[in-house]
């Protein structure tokens, strides 16, 4: 019988206040997992502990800054030893900075990449001996289309989602053999608080150009949930994918099978 369940594990989500990270740790929940999150301030560490607690989900909140290797090492050693060894680490916390990249100071290329970059190497560097202890491991990456493509005013994002799923291959060749399984998730466009302004209706009841140009490209005409990525994350941290190694699997409605529509 396929094993969906995860029972018994501790899953560590970065960034995991609302949003992706959130839906990820509640399907995480309702499959049997105790939660652990954290964040950068006490604001969203608040704002996570009310989430949680009105999903009815028991979860443990760090403020920890994800790019910090000694912080990391820090939270990652307190989980260990007061809720238990991490079986699941979700690498999500994450930025995006939308500027020409003519006009894009360096210190914000370095950024984006710090957090969505090196900081899943720094937390997956901080796992995976307990991991490798343990006898097994799921890391999951937070990918992106951005991995495979690029777009104007995201280089330093796409940089950085592209070196994630390399990295992403790196840790499945590295630590395979230690029964560690390292997969990415690569959402689509999905409807979260941040997206919301680029769904608006305009003025004249149109759609957003933006909203249009999604929903063209899309085959499924629409744009992708946080509840979408629900089911696809619960198979890569059970031992439903025991046996499924560095792979990106693209929860994106269609769009990177797809050409687009062609212009009327």
């Amino acid at each position: 019988m396929v094993n969906f369940s995860l029972e018994g594990k501790v899953a560590l989500i970065t960034g995991a206040v609302y949003g992706i990270g959130f839906a990820i740790a509640k399907a995480f929940a309702a499959a049997g997992a105790r939660i652990v999150y954290n964040t950068n301030t006490q604001e969203f560490l608040d704002m996570g502990a009310a989430n949680y607690k009105e999903a009815g989900i028991d979860a443990k909140g760090y403020l920890c800054d994800v790019t910090d290797e000694a912080a990391v090492q820090a939270m990652v050693a307190d989980i260990e030893k007061t809720v238990g060894t991490i079986d699941i680490l979700v690498n999500n916390a994450g930025i995006i900075k939308r500027i020409p990249m003519e006009e894009m100071k360096v210190e914000d290329f370095r950024l984006v990449v710090d957090i969505d970059l090196v900081a899943p190497f720094i937390c997956s560097k901080a796992v995976i001996p307990g991991m490798i202890r343990k006898g097994h491991g799921k890391i999951i990456n937070i990918c992106s289309m951005m991995s495979e493509l690029g777009r104007e005013t995201v280089s330093a994002y796409a940089a950085a989602k592209g070196g994630l799923k390399m990295l992403t291959r790196n840790i499945c060749s590295e630590y395979g053999e230690a029964n560690i399984q390292c997969n990415g998730i690569g959402p689509g466009y999905i409807a979260t608080p941040q997206t919301a302004p680029l769904r608006e209706r305009q003025p004249d009841g149109s759609r957003h150009p933006f909203d249009q140009f999604i929903i063209a490209k899309t085959p499924a005409a629409r744009w992708g949930t946080p509840e979408d990525l629900m089911g696809p994350a619960v198979f890569l941290a059970s031992d439903a994918s025991n046996f499924v190694n560095g792979h990106i699997l693209y929860v994106d409605g269609g769009i990177l099978a797809y050409i687009g529509k062609q212009p009327k």
